[in-house]
């Protein structure tokens, strides 16, 4: 990856980090596929309105929206719902942490599917360091509760492989020659429609009472920033970088949650996390590989 596509990732960390605190606020208020349905609604109207502005229509071939409603399905419906139904049982750092493993996924189900992205030592002890990085960030302690609600846990780990199927699956729109925005906003429509009627049938939102004031605001995060630009960016690097590079940015979230509290809310910045830190840059060095293959020539030159 270039510098641009490192900085996509890094503001796609960002944008998906802050979807764990605001399912966390809203979570207590509507049930989870009515929050997953409001989340990609909301984000496919902000995406359209952003599409017609500059001048972009939506696709008409049949053969794009079945790939739409495919990729809304595991990148969106299954992911999101799994996500926010694990996060009603157990703690938002633990399920930071067992969505962590979407590289680790990502690099066996690439490495089966995709000719260009194969299995290698330095991948997988990437991936390895990268968790272990993430562990240390957000403390050892969340683990406490691992194993105490296994149903729980096995839908966050559904997550990580639902995406990591996404992010090999994605790599077809590289070929229709789409724009990223209007990628994003198909996908999130076809996200929605799904959504619709299993909403109405299983959580009769009709009959809900109205969230307060906070859980309003962020569903709106949730749903334009998090999800709408989110999804610009995920398009942006996938087309450009691949799925095992993109789905690094579960390794970047924690990164970016404790460097935000730290620079903007006053939170100590311990030794620990610069730890973790430095664990999560090995990895993503070993994953990227670019520069071990510069010291391979030295070694064989005897230097």
């Amino acid at each position: 990856m270039g510098l641009r596509e490192w900085i996509m990732l890094i503001t796609l960390s960002i944008l998906w980090g802050g979807s764990f605190f605001f399912v966390e606020v809203v979570v207590t208020e509507l049930p989870p596929l009515t929050i997953v349905l409001l989340r990609v609604g909301l984000a496919a109207i902000a995406l359209w309105i952003i599409a017609s502005l500059i001048g972009l229509r939506p696709p008409t071939s049949a053969r794009i929206w079945i790939a739409f409603l495919i990729m809304g399905m595991i990148n969106n419906v299954i992911p999101f719902s799994l996500l926010v139904w694990g996060q009603t049982h157990i703690a938002s750092g633990l399920a930071a942490i067992l969505n962590a493993t979407t590289p680790l996924f990502t690099v066996i189900v690439a490495g089966v599917f995709l000719t260009d992205e194969h299995i290698t030592i330095p991948k997988l002890a990437g991936v390895a360091f990268g968790l272990i990085g993430v562990i240390l960030m957000i403390g050892p302690e969340a683990l406490d509760g691992f194993n105490s609600n296994v149903l729980a846990q096995l839908a966050v780990l559904g997550t990580a492989l639902s995406y990591a199927f996404a992010g090999v699956y994605g790599r077809r729109f590289k070929s229709m020659g789409l724009n990223p925005i209007v990628l994003a906003a198909g996908q999130v429509t076809a996200s929605s429609l799904i959504l619709l009627p299993v909403v109405f049938y299983f959580d009769q939102p009709q009959d809900l009472t109205l969230p307060g004031l906070n859980s309003i605001a962020a569903i709106l995060a949730l749903g334009i920033f998090s999800t709408a630009l989110a999804y610009i960016l995920y398009f942006r690097i996938l087309a450009a970088a691949g799925a095992t590079n993109l789905l690094l940015v579960t390794f970047l979230v924690p990164v970016s949650a404790i460097l935000l509290g730290s620079l903007l809310l006053g939170e100590i910045l311990l030794p620990i996390h610069l730890g973790g830190m430095a664990l999560i840059g090995c990895g993503l060095i070993a994953i990227d590989g670019r520069l071990l293959k510069r010291f391979k020539p030295a070694r064989a030159r005897g230097v």
